[in-house]
């Protein structure tokens, strides 16, 4: 299976590529290089895997970029962990969060859609919750208030991946970000 692994030159992202080529799998990295965390520290994380999983710099605010990038290169499956993170940055610039991190994972979903591709993992987060007061955080809870613009961007996002679930049978797995730190079984 050939996976694309969006914000894969970052910690999670860059290990999960790992991961998936020690089990076998072919793996690409989308990621923007963006200035977040230091650039270099990204292209650190990913030196030893550039010879066996091709690097696409691609900032997904790009619509076009993204969809040429579809229309190139066949994945099977896309494992989407890129996106502005942090709650008191988002406070600051809600409009880039909100295109980077809503507007983004449409351009992914639709390229997807538009090829074909039908798995996709999307790493969501537990600000989601917001004000929830119950502790441990479950997916039955009905989420009623995020509390930051990034909080926003991430449940918008989950509910993309829950539309196009629906509308076009893709196979949509969102996840708190957390649960990519599993050395388990893979999220695949």
């Amino acid at each position: 299976m050939r996976i694309l692994v969006t914000g894969g030159a970052g910690f999670i992202g860059s290990h999960l590529v790992e991961k998936l080529l020690a089990e076998g799998h072919e793996a690409a990295i989308l990621d923007d290089f963006n200035d977040f965390y230091d650039p270099q520290i990204k292209r650190s994380n990913i030196a030893g895997l550039q010879k066996n999983a091709p690097v696409f710099q691609i900032d997904l605010r790009d619509n076009n970029a993204v969809r040429a990038l579809f229309h190139r290169e066949k994945f099977d499956a896309i494992a989407h962990l890129a996106a502005r993170a942090g709650v008191r940055p988002s406070i600051a610039q809600p409009l880039l969060y909100y295109d980077t991190n809503v507007n983004g994972s449409l351009h992914l979903l639709e390229a997807a859609r538009i090829v074909g591709i039908e798995r996709f993992i999307f790493a969501s987060s537990s600000s989601v919750y917001g004000i929830c007061k119950k502790v441990p955080f479950s997916e039955d809870f009905h989420l009623t208030q995020t509390i930051s613009p990034y909080a926003a961007t991430k449940i918008a996002g989950e509910f993309l991946c829950s539309t196009f679930s629906h509308l076009y049978q893709m196979q949509v797995v969102a996840l708190p970000s957390s649960q990519f730190t599993d050395h388990g079984s893979g999220p695949i």
